[in-house]
C-alpha cells in the first residue's frame, strides 16, 4: 500500500511551514499515532525549535564532500524504522553528491512505496512551472527546482499564508533571519511587491489544483450539472462585427459578479478549410485587455460544441448574439440559439440583440419632398416585382373578365400598387400604378387584347384607378416615412439616455468606448480620434476595420486642444450631426480627464521624487551631522595653540560650522516642500530681521564686516520671520564667501510696491548664483530672490517680498 503526501505549501521562507508541520505531528502524536521526524531545518529560529518538544528525532546521516563534514536524511534509517508519519523538511532539497538519490523528492517518493506516510514544506518559488516567473519577480534565479507533477500528486496539499507586511515585521525582528542579513533582505528578496506577487502565485497555483480536482470528482461521479462556486462567463464569438459588443457586456457581466471572462469560437468540422473572419483578431485582443481568455474549439454541431465547452468549464452564464442566418436556412437546419437554449440545462442563456439594430443605432431619418430612403435592394425588388406582378396578377384574372368585370380587376391590381409602396416607396408604386392600368387597358377592356379604349366608361375607370394608386402609394409612403422618423426619435432617445446611463452607472466613458460607440450608432465604418500639431499622428483611440485619416475622412470634427474626430463611412444628415453633438462633448470631457489623469500621474511622479529627496537628505543630514560635530571639536583643540596652527584651526571650525547651518537649511528646505513644516506668514518688520541676520553670522580677522544701511521705517512684509532670517543669513553669507577687507553692505526700500533687502558683497568679480536654500525659503513665502552684478564690481542680491495689508 503506498503512503500518503502531505505538503506544507509556502510563499516565501519564513511564512512558518516547519513550524505547521512539527504542530501537526505533535497534534498527531497526542492522538496516538507514530511520528518521527526524518529531518527538520529549524535555522535557530525559536519557536520552530521549541514546536520540535518531545517529538522523537531521527539520526541524521553523516556525509563528507569535498572536506567537508554534512548531514543528510537518513533514508535507510527511515525505512527500517517504519513510522506511520515521517516528517522530512524541504522537499525541494538536493542531496550531496554521491548518495542514492540527487533530490530529496526521491528520497520521499522511496517512504511513500514502502507505504510510510510523509508529511514535507515546500516554498512556491521551487515549483518547475514557476522557476522562470519567480526570478523575472524577484531576480533570484532558483537552482533547486520540483516538477509540479510531484506535487500535485499529494494527497493534501496545506497553504501556509502571512500577509507580506506581518512576514517582513517577522524579518525586521530578527525572526527569520540573523540581524547582518535582516536589512539585505527587505531591500531586496523580501520587498513587499515580491513578497505580494510571490503569495498571489502561490493562491492562483492551488486554486488551479483545487479546479482539478473538483473536476475530477464530477467526472468520477458523473456530475454534469455546474457547480455555481465562481461565476464563469462564456461568450460565443463566430466573428460578426458584433462579437465585440458581446465581449463588452460579457465582460461588465464578469466585473459585477467578480466572475471569470471566457470568449470562445467554434470552428466547425466539416471538412472544409476556411479562412478566420477578419474580426476575430480584433475581439480577440479585446478579451485579453479585459482580463479575459480566448479559446477556439472543434464540432460538427455548433450548438452542441459550444453547451459541451461551457459545461467542461462550469460556466453559469453564456452570452449569443444574433444569429446571421437567413429564414430559409434556419428552417432548413435549424436555429443554433434555440438548440443551445433546450440544451444548456441550469446554464442561464443571454440573447443580446445586435447594437447596429434596435434603438442603438440611429437610421437616416426621410428627407422632405424626397422618397423615403430604403435600401437599394429593396427598391431593386419592387421594381421587379411591382410592375411585373401587376401584369402578372391581371394575366391570371383575365379567364374571370365576364364575372370580375373591369371595377373588380382594378381593385385587385391596387394590392400590387400598395405592396411596391410599402416595399420600395413612391416611384415603384408609381410604376406599378402605369403598368396596372395598361395591363387593365389590355386585358380588361374592349377591344379584347388591345390598347384602344372602346367605352368612355372603361376610360373613366382606368383613370380613377390611377388616382387611387397615386393616392394610395402615397399616403403609404408617408406612413413609412413617418415610422421612420418615430424610430429615428426612439433610436435618439435610447442613445442619449445610454450616453447618460453609462455616465451615472459605470462612472465616466472612457475615450475609447465613446469612440466604439459613435461607429456603432451612427453606422460608419471606421471612427478615430488624434492629435494635429503640425501633423495627424497615431490615434488615441480607434475602431471600426478602416481607420480614418484626414485626407479619407468624411467627417471631422475639432475637439479642442489638437485633437480632432474622424469619421469614416455614409455621409451624416442634418438630424446626424444634431445627436453627434452629445457625443462630441463627452469626447471632450474624455479628453480632459486623460489630461488631467496624465497630470495627476505625472504629479504622483514628483511627490514620490520629493519624497524620495526628503528622504535622502534627512539620511544625509543625520549621516553628516556627527562627524561636523567631531570636525568642529577638533579644530576647537587644534585653536589653543597659536601661529598658523591656530588661525587654520579657526577656518575649519568656521568651515564645519558653515556646513552645519547648510545641513541645517536643506532639511528644513525639504520639510517644508514636503509640507511637514509649515510656513507661517504674518506681518513682520523688516529692520528686526536684518539686525538678528547680521547678529548671528560668525566674526573673525578673514570674514568681511557687514554694514547695515537704511533698514528702518519701511512697511511691514508677509514673511516668516524664522525662515526670512535664515534666508537673509545665508545670502550674508554667499555674499562674505570672497576673502578681503571690503565690507558687505544691507539696506532696503519699496520698490514697484514691494519692499526689497538688497545685500551688496563688494568683493565679487561679477554677478554670482543665489544659494539653493535661500531661493528655497523666500518662494516659500511667496517673494523672490534675484542676483545681479552691482554697480562698482560684486554682486547685488536683492530678496523682494509683498507688503502686509
Amino acid at each position: 500500500m503506498t503512503g500518503r503526501l502531505r505538503v506544507f505549501l509556502g510563499a516565501a521562507p519564513g511564512v512558518g511551514k516547519t513550524y505547521a508541520m512539527l504542530a501537526e505531528g505533535r497534534r498527531l502524536r497526542g492522538e496516538g499515532l507514530d511520528v518521527v521526524v526524518g529531518l527538520a531545518e529549524t535555522y535557530g529560529r525559536r519557536g520552530t525549535e521549541e514546536q520540535l518538544g518531545d517529538l522523537p528525532v531521527l539520526p541524521r546521516r553523516p556525509v563528507r564532500y569535498r572536506g567537508i563534514e554534512l548531514s543528510e536524511l537518513d533514508l535507510d534509517g527511515l525505512l527500517a524504522r517504519r513510522p506511520a508519519l515521517a516528517l522530512v523538511d524541504e522537499l525541494a532539497h538536493s542531496n550531496v553528491p554521491g548518495g542514492r538519490n540527487a533530490k530529496r523528492w526521491q528520497d520521499v517518493q522511496e517512504l511513500l512505496a514502502a507505504g510510510i506516510d510523509v508529511a514535507t514544506t515546500l516554498n512556491i518559488q521551487h515549483l518547475e512551472s514557476l522557476s522562470d516567473v519567480v526570478e523575472q519577480i524577484t531576480g533570484v534565479a532558483q537552482r533547486e527546482r520540483i516538477p509540479d507533477e510531484v506535487v500535485r500528486a499529494a494527497d493534501r496539499i496545506e497553504l501556509v499564508d502571512l500577509s507580506p507586511q506581518a512576514l517582513r515585521a517577522r524579518m525586521a525582528q530578527g525572526e527569520i533571519y540573523a540581524p547582518d542579513r535582516v536589512d539585505v533582505a527587505l531591500d531586496h528578496y523580501f520587498r513587499a511587491g515580491n513578497l505580494g506577487a510571490l503569495r498571489e502565485l502561490a493562491l492562483l497555483w492551488l486554486a488551479d489544483r483545487v479546479e482539478e480536482e473538483l473536476a475530477d470528482y464530477r467526472a468520477r461521479h458523473g456530475i454534469r450539472a455546474p457547480w455555481e462556486t465562481k461565476e464563469r462567463i462564456v461568450v460565443a464569438l463566430d466573428g460578426a462585427p458584433q462579437g465585440e459588443h458581446l465581449v463588452r457586456r460579457g465582460a461588465r457581466i464578469a466585473t459585477r459578479v467578480h466572475g471569470d471572462l471566457i470568449g470562445v469560437h467554434v470552428r466547425p468540422d466539416d471538412g472544409t478549410a476556411r479562412a478566420a473572419p477578419p474580426e476575430l483578431a480584433a475581439q480577440r485582443e479585446l478579451l485579453r485587455e479585459l482580463r479575459g481568455t480566448y479559446v477556439e474549439v472543434g464540432g460538427a454541431d455548433v450548438a452542441r460544441t459550444l453547451v459541451d465547452f461551457a459545461r467542461a468549464e462550469s460556466a453559469t452564464q453564456i452570452l449569443l448574439g444574433p444569429t446571421g442566418r437567413s429564414r430559409l436556412r434556419e428552417l432548413l437546419s435549424g436555429s443554433v440559439i434555440n438548440r443551445v437554449i433546450r440544451s444548456a440545462g441550469p446554464i442561464d442563456v443571454h440573447v443580446l440583440p445586435p447594437p447596429e439594430a434596435g434603438l442603438l443605432v440611429v437610421q437616416p431619418g426621410p428627407r422632405r419632398r424626397r422618397p423615403a430612403p430604403v435600401s437599394a435592394r429593396r427598391r431593386r425588388a419592387a421594381w421587379l416585382l411591382g410592375p411585373a406582378g401587376t401584369v402578372a396578377l391581371a394575366w391570371a384574372l383575365s379567364p374571370l373578365r365576364d364575372s370580375l368585370g373591369l371595377s373588380g380587376a382594378l381593385l385587385c391590381l391596387l394590392l400590387p400598387v400598395a405592396g411596391a409602396a410599402r416595399l420600395g416607396g413612391l416611384l415603384p408604386a408609381a410604376g406599378s400604378t402605369a403598368a396596372g392600368a395598361l395591363a387593365a387597358d389590355f386585358f380588361f377592356t374592349r377591344p379584347w387584347h388591345s390598347p384602344v379604349v372602346e367605352r368612355g366608361a372603361d376610360l373613366a375607370a382606368l383613370m380613377v384607378f390611377l388616382a387611387v394608386a397615386g393616392i394610395i402609394a402615397h399616403l403609404i409612403d408617408g406612413l413609412a416615412r413617418r415610422s421612420q422618423q418615430a424610430d429615428r426619435a426612439r433610436a435618439e432617445a435610447a442613445v442619449l439616455a445610454r450616453l447618460a446611463g453609462g455616465t451615472v452607472d459605470a462612472g465616466s466613458w472612457t475615450l475609447s468606448e465613446l469612440v466604439s460607440e459613435l461607429r456603432q450608432v451612427f453606422g460608419q465604418d471606421g471612427a478615430a480620434v488624434v492629435w494635429r500639431e503640425e501633423e495627424f499622428r497615431q490615434p488615441l483611440a480607434a475602431s471600426g476595420a478602416a481607420v480614418p485619416n484626414p485626407e479619407e475622412a468624411s467627417y471631422a470634427v475639432d475637439l479642442g486642444g489638437g485633437a480632432v474626430l474622424l469619421l469614416c463611412g455614409r455621409s451624416l444628415s442634418g438630424e446626424d450631426t444634431r445627436l453627434l453633438g452629445p457625443y462630441v462633448a463627452q469626447l471632450r470631457l474624455a479628453l480632459e480627464r486623460e489630461r488631467l489623469v496624465a497630470r495627476a500621474s505625472a504629479t504622483d511622479d514628483l511627490a514620490d521624487a520629493d519624497a524620495l529627496h526628503t528622504a535622502l537628505l534627512e539620511a544625509v543630514g543625520r549621516d553628516l551631522r556627527d562627524p561636523l560635530a567631531a570636525v568642529r571639536r577638533s579644530a576647537a583643540d587644534l585653536a589653543a595653540g597659536d601661529g598658523p596652527a591656530g588661525a587654520a584651526a579657526d577656518r575649519i571650525g568656521a568651515e564645519a560650522a558653515r556646513m552645519e547651518r547648510l545641513l541645517a537649511n536643506l532639511l528644513d528646505l525639504s520639510r517644508l516642500r514636503a509640507g511637514v513644516t509649515p510656513v507661517v506668514l504674518r506681518p513682520t518688520v523688516v529692520g528686526e530681521v536684518v539686525r538678528a541676520a547680521v547678529a548671528g553670522l560668525p566674526e573673525g580677522p578673514t570674514v568681511p564686516p557687514v554694514r547695515i544701511g537704511a533698514v528702518d521705517g519701511l512697511p511691514r512684509v508677509l514673511a516668516d520671520p524664522g525662515l526670512l532670517e535664515r534666508a537673509l543669513a545665508d545670502v550674508l553669507a554667499a555674499a562674505r564667501a570672497a576673502e578681503g577687507p571690503d565690507a558687505v553692505t544691507v539696506d532696503a526700500g519699496v520698490v514697484a510696491g514691494r519692499v526689497g533687502i538688497r545685500v551688496v558683497g563688494r568683493t565679487g568679480g561679477g554677478a554670482g548664483v543665489a544659494p539653493a536654500v535661500a531661493v528655497g525659503f523666500v518662494e516659500a513665502m511667496n517673494g523672490e530672490l534675484t542676483v545681479d552684478e552691482a554697480s562698482g564690481g560684486g554682486t547685488s542680491f536683492v530678496i523682494a517680498l509683498g507688503r502686509a495689508a
